[in-house]
């Protein structure tokens, strides 16, 4: 008994071990020694590799807990508008001056704070607009009362219509994008710099040259941004994910929740 309980507590240190390396390697090494802990613990007391299997894969069923709970209620704002608003406190989001200043030194000009509040969620943006190439820049805070975090977008749109993101959002993003929106999701540790060099490489992946760029008036991006929002709505609730309530608000299908729970299951893999 004191032997399985060793190999247990070995296998979870193990896992908090390899968890503390930001390399990929070791972030999949600790994922495989939390579900052979929680595999061991079903094998261990009961000798039966079949309710192993069972208590090791909870873990893949545990956000069913949040969607059957939070997301099924959920009533999402069909229009949601972008107000002025202030910034979160220093406490909240004490990294946001520096971020600032890092965009700043890409040659962005910060240009309006604004947000919205629906439910118990608070957002802010930070936009900014670089006059050089057209980019549009982001810095979002997500305020949900229990959780709050942070990223950062790059965004460049070209003359017919298409839009190309570079962002590192740090969850699986919960709808689907327009098709004329093409991601490119990189990870949270790159500096902004970085950000920047892998935005310029994603452009050149879709031959975006510079004529082929949207030429933008500052005060223009605030009212584009509405506009994606609302396009965005309009077509996850045409892909079936959404369905509407009434008037001004969705709510996520069974389709959707199985899209939610899927792309939790495809971060696992590729995290």
């Amino acid at each position: 008994m004191l032997s399985s309980i060793l190999l247990v507590l070995g296998v979870a240190v193990l896992a908090m071990a390899f968890r503390s390396f930001s390399h990929p390697i070791f972030q999949r090494l600790s994922l495989l020694c939390i579900l052979g802990t929680s595999f061991l613990v079903g094998y261990l007391p009961s000798h039966n590799w079949v309710i192993g299997v069972i208590v090791g894969s909870l873990w893949l069923f545990l956000p069913w807990l949040e969607i059957l709970t939070r997301i099924r209620v959920l009533r999402i704002p069909v229009d949601r508008p972008l107000r002025q608003k202030t910034p979160p406190n220093g406490d909240l989001f004490p990294n946001l001056a520096e971020l600032t200043a890092e965009i700043e030194e890409e040659g962005f000009e910060s240009i309006n704070d604004v947000g919205w509040d629906w439910d118990e969620q608070r957002q802010f943006l930070r936009l900014f607009h670089r006059s050089s190439d057209q980019s549009q820049a982001a810095v979002c805070m997500i305020d949900q009362g229990d959780i709050a975090f942070y990223y950062v977008s790059l965004m460049t749109r070209s003359v017919d219509g298409q839009t190309y993101m570079t962002w590192n959002y740090p969850f699986s993003y919960a709808l689907k994008f327009v098709p004329q929106t093409h991601i490119c999701r990189v990870k949270p540790n790159l500096s902004f710099g970085e950000m920047c060099e892998a935005h310029r490489t994603h452009l050149a992946r879709y031959g975006i040259a510079e004529q082929k760029v949207l030429r933008l008036d500052p005060a223009q991006i605030q009212e584009l941004m509405q506009k994606d929002l609302a396009a965005q709505i309009t077509h996850n609730v045409s892909a079936g994910l959404l369905t509407r309530v009434d008037e001004t608000h969705v709510r996520y299908t069974w389709h959707g929740m199985f899209y939610l729970w899927f792309r939790f299951l495809w971060d696992v893999v590729r995290l």
